[in-house]
C-alpha cells in the first residue's frame, strides 16, 4: 500500500490479540527511568520519534517492549545501522551509554490491536507498509497509530511482527488504558554499557552479524 492518510469513513473492526496475564515484556531503557515507567515524550509530527510514538495531536504515554530480549536489543540497537563492506553491522558504544535491559510482567491480561497477520492489518485499511516503513514514513505511521486508537477504544495497545526480527512480536502499550498493568522481575537486568553488557550483546545478536565492542578499562 502506497502512504495515504486513514480512510474518512471505516465501517471495519479491528482484531484484538490477547496478551495473558504473567507475561514476559522485555524492555531497553535509560537506567534513570524505572522499568515499568511509560515515556511521556512527545513525538514531533513531523520529524524524529518512533513508529507509533503519540504526539501532541494524541497525546499518551506510551511504552515499547519486545516478547524477547533480541526482539527488545535489535528494535533499538539496530535501527538505521547499515551493514559495512563484510555484511557486519557494528553497534557504536554511545547507542549503550546508561542504557539497561530489563524485564516486566503483565499483571493482567491485556487486549492488543493485532498487526500480525494479512487479515489482521485489513482489518484496519493497511497492509504491511505501516510495520515496515522506513524512519522518513514514520510520521504517517504515527497518525495511523492515533487512527487505530480511535477505532479500538478498549485495546490497550499494538502488537506487530519485528522490522528486525522478523517472526518475533514488538508492542507498545498506551499509557492512559493500561494502569498498573506491569511489575518489575528483578531478576532479570542487563546493564548494557559494561562488559557483561556487551558480551550478552553479542551473544544475542550473533545471528544478525552485529556486535559492540568492550568498554575500554578506566
Amino acid at each position: 500500500m502506497v502512504k495515504a492518510p486513514p480512510p474518512a469513513r471505516f465501517a471495519g473492526t479491528p482484531l484484538l490479540h490477547p496478551l495473558p496475564v504473567g507475561t514476559r515484556l522485555w524492555r531497553v531503557h535509560d537506567r534513570r527511568v524505572e522499568p515499568t515507567a511509560f515515556t511521556e515524550r512527545l513525538a514531533d509530527g513531523n520529524f524524529g520519534g518512533g513508529r507509533f510514538d503519540a504526539t501532541a495531536h494524541d497525546p499518551f504515554p506510551y511504552y515499547y517492549a519486545g516478547l524477547k530480549a533480541r526482539t527488545a536489543l535489535a528494535e533499538v540497537l539496530l535501527r538505521d545501522i547499515v551493514p559495512d563492506a563484510r555484511g557486519v553491522r557494528t553497534i557504536h558504544r554511545p547507542a549503550v551509554r546508561d542504557r539497561r535491559s530489563s524485564v516486566v510482567r503483565t499483571t493482567t491480561g491485556l487486549k492488543l490491536v493485532s498487526l500480525l497477520t494479512g487479515p489482521a492489518l485489513a482489518a484496519i485499511a493497511q497492509d504491511t507498509w505501516l510495520i515496515h516503513a522506513d524512519t522518513e514514513d514514520y510520521h504517517a505511521t504515527r497518525r495511523w497509530a492515533s487512527w487505530i486508537r480511535r477505532q479500538a477504544p478498549d485495546a490497550h495497545g499494538l502488537i506487530w511482527p519485528s522490522k528486525r526480527e522478523g517472526r518475533a512480536e514488538a508492542l507498545m502499550l498506551f499509557g492512559d488504558r493500561c494502569e498498573g498493568v506491569l511489575e518489575v522481575d528483578s531478576s532479570s537486568v542487563i546493564d548494557l554499557d559494561d562488559v557483561v553488557g556487551a558480551e550478552w550483546i553479542n551473544a544475542l545478536l550473533a545471528p544478525y552479524r552485529a556486535w559492540i565492542s568492550h568498554p575500554r578499562r578506566r
